[in-house]
Parts: C-alpha cells; structure tokens; sequence
C-alpha cells in the first residue's frame, strides 16, 4: 500500500529519532499532524507501534517500518510537492545511493543513543541498593511468562552467560541459531528484547551471515531483524 506524504514524513522522523516519540512532539518540534487515519494505516501495516501515553499517543518505528523506508528511499519517497518536497526526495535518493555503496544499513546511520548504565538510574540505588523487586508475594517478578527473570537486564544476563558458554574465546563470533537452541526455555519475544537491548551496547557486535546461500531454514528462523537487516551472529567483548 502506497504511504502519503504526511506518513512518510512520519516514519523518517521516527527513524532520525531512534527512539519513541509523542505525538505531540512530531506536531509541535515537526510540524508534523499524525491524524488517527494516518496513524490506523501505519499501525495496521505494522510500520509504527502506537501506545496511549497521558493525553496523547507515543509512537515508535518497528523493524518492518525501518525494511519499508529503505525500500522507500531506493524507489522514491513519498513527499510534498514544491521544493521542500522535492529537496527530501534527493536526500532519500543520496542516501540509498551511499547505503548501496557502503554496504550500510539505516540504522547504521541513525543509530538511538546507547542506554544509560544501570548504575547511573535513580532507581538503581533504591529498594536496598538496587535488589531484586518483589510482587506482593514477595518473589522475584516474572518478565514474559519466565520465573526468576527479572526484567530485560535479567535477561542479558542470561544472554551473555550462554554466550560465554559457546564463544571459543572473547569476542568470537557465536549463532543465534546457538544460542536460542541453549536459552529455548526463553520465549521468542523476551530475547528478541534482550539482544535487542545488548545490541546498543558498547561491547556487543551483531552481523548477518556474509554467504546466504549457506544458511539452513532454522538460521534463518533465528535471526534477528534489527533496521532492516537480518542478523546471524552475536560476539560480546568486542572493544
């Protein structure tokens, strides 16, 4: 389905952001009105995933939604008419030209800013310097459906255990093929947050396999969408 302009411009604004937006942000900051047609259509073809926030909605760009810019960029952009409209077209075709030439993913070019460190939060000191949080029953609180998981940190945790268990050496490069095949009690959505959140680590490196032709069905089943790139392999320690 063809995007208008205003959900085009949308979508780049959340993409530049790398991160959630309100939606009176992109009105006000942007210029931009995010009606609730534009915003249903978006939230149907499951570009931008859209949640209440107060009195207003806060939208984030969604791994099909940064696969359906760089299609846009390399067949054209939707955009306003004049020269603003046609300013952005030539950006976009810029841009693809030099991913293509580059071997450069977006989000390799608009990349969110790293996470701040745990021990920088606020939260991080309180509840007794950081322990455990308990629901009424005063056990550890469950993130997905797995016990004893204590939110997506938790989880790393358990991410960079497994990876130390398989990687030969610091560094080296291990399959998410792998490493789900170790973690299988975890469910898809819970991981896939988690390698997510390493992969705007400073120490963590995540690639696609160079040879395609030589992935099995489960490899591909195992890879991670990140932007609008597969990716095979994970190595922590990387400085």
């Amino acid at each position: 389905m063809k995007l208008s302009a205003v959900e085009t411009a949308a979508m780049i604004v959340l993409m530049v952001e790398g991160d959630e937006v309100l939606n009176s942000d992109l009105a006000k900051q942007h210029g931009i009105k995010l009606t609730p047609k534009h915003r249903a259509n978006l939230n149907e073809l499951k570009l931008v995933e859209t949640r209440p926030h107060g009195r207003t909605m806060i939208h984030v760009l969604t791994d099909r939604g940064w696969a359906r810019l760089a299609d846009e960029f390399r067949e054209g952009v939707a955009a306003s008419p004049g020269a603003t409209g046609g300013a952005l077209r030539a950006l976009a075709s810029g841009v693809a030209r030099f991913m293509e030439r580059t071997d450069h993913r977006l989000g390799d070019l608009f990349e969110p800013e790293p996470p701040v460190e745990a021990a920088e939060r606020p939260e991080a000191t309180e509840a007794g310097g950081g322990a455990q949080a308990a629901d009424a029953t005063g056990g550890a609180r469950a993130v997905g459906g797995v016990e004893g998981v204590e939110g997506v940190e938790g989880v790393e945790g358990r991410v960079r255990g497994a990876y130390t268990e398989l990687a030969r050496e610091p560094g080296g490069w291990v399959s998410l093929t792998d490493l789900r095949r170790r973690l299988s009690e975890l469910p898809r959505d819970v991981m896939d947050d988690a390698l997510r959140s390493l992969n705007r680590q400073p120490d963590v490196v995540m690639v696609p396999e160079d040879n395609q032709k030589a992935l099995r069905a489960e490899d591909r089943e195992a890879a991670l969408v990140i932007s609008d790139q597969h990716k095979h392999y994970l190595a922590i320690g990387v400085r």
